[in-house]
């Protein structure tokens, strides 16, 4: 089974919990370079604290019978960042094969991303690109994906909508199927003040190849609950194509959280109840964890979507 026939047949999909607080926190790896954690995979411990992250991650999908997604730890591993550092694209394919030898290990449906980023601050969008420009500068990282193979392709927290319909753009052109995944606040909209509703239709009437899905990473459900229950993000459009959230432990502010030295979080079986509750409220299907969760959210998360399932 392809990816985007599991999505469109699957209720819910389990997605992976947080990579990068883990590896400062628990393995004292440093990940401040110029391609942040993507070349954790030339060091043995960096690749053996990724391998045993992911199999984490992994054994929970199977224990709960959820399909399982992961993507590579490339955000910041765009063609000018690789290159800066030197290293070619080599560096993407290594990244993906590392997952997808854990993926022939799968006990469940296991998809491999090729996890992409905005080139500037995806909190604040200094630094963001037009949409012709980001066209053009994010077209070597999706087509490397894409030879490399990469099950799909996935726009992390993608804080401005001009970067977002430009990147979408790039990964249409792959054929592969594409998530689109923004920044975005309480108030309903992404970072540059665009509603969730207008970028989706933006993006959608722009590219040839419309992205499977829109969601959200690194905020938490309370936030994403508010941000879509504003009058103008609730349309059919937002329903039926805002399907995600890698959600943050903690319900503090981008603002707040960006830079913290201690994690601030709610414990697991609160923010998996307040992930039942956003899933059940606006339809939501593909699940995981982003900054403060680790194995524990994550089982927590599974376990509750799961029972809740059954009981509905």
């Amino acid at each position: 089974m392809d990816f985007e026939q599991c999505f469109k047949d699957s209720q819910t999909l389990l997605m992976e919990g947080a990579l990068g607080e883990r590896l400062k926190r628990e393995y004292g790896l440093p990940i401040d370079g110029p391609v942040a954690m993507a070349d954790l995979i030339y060091h043995h411990s960096g690749k053996s604290a990724l391998r045993k992250l992911w199999t984490e991650y992994l054994s929970i999908a199977e224990e709960y019978h959820l399909p399982f997604l992961a993507t590579t730890p490339t955000r910041r591993a765009n063609q000018s960042q690789v290159h800066s550092a030197g290293y070619h694209s080599i560096l993407l394919y290594d990244n993906v094969a590392l997952l997808k030898e854990i993926q022939r290990t799968a006990n469940t449906p296991m998809f491999v991303g090729g996890l992409m980023g905005c080139k500037g601050d995806a909190y604040t969008g200094k630094d963001s690109l037009t949409s012709a420009e980001a066209h053009n500068f994010h077209a070597w990282q999706a087509n490397t994906f894409a030879k490399a193979g990469a099950d799909f392709l996935f726009a992390g927290i993608m804080p401005v909508l001009e970067e977002a319909k430009g990147m979408a753009m790039a990964m249409s052109d792959t054929g592969l199927p594409y998530i689109i995944s923004f920044t975005i606040r309480q108030d309903g909209r992404l970072i540059d003040g665009t509603t969730i509703d207008s970028a989706i239709r933006s993006i959608d009437r722009h590219v040839n190849h419309r992205p499977l899905c829109y969601m959200t990473n690194c905020v938490h459900p309370d936030i994403l609950s508010l941000a879509l229950s504003h009058d103008f993000n609730r349309t059919v459009n937002v329903r039926s194509r805002f399907l995600g959230l890698q959600a943050n432990a903690s319900p503090l502010s981008y603002e707040e959280l960006d830079g913290s030295q201690d994690l601030k979080c709610s414990d697991p079986i609160s923010l998996a109840q307040s992930m039942y509750h956003v899933k059940r409220k606006f339809n939501l299907r593909i699940l995981g964890g982003c900054c403060g969760t680790d194995g524990n959210y994550l089982r927590e998360i599974a376990k509750t979507l799961t029972s809740s399932t059954k009981t509905m």
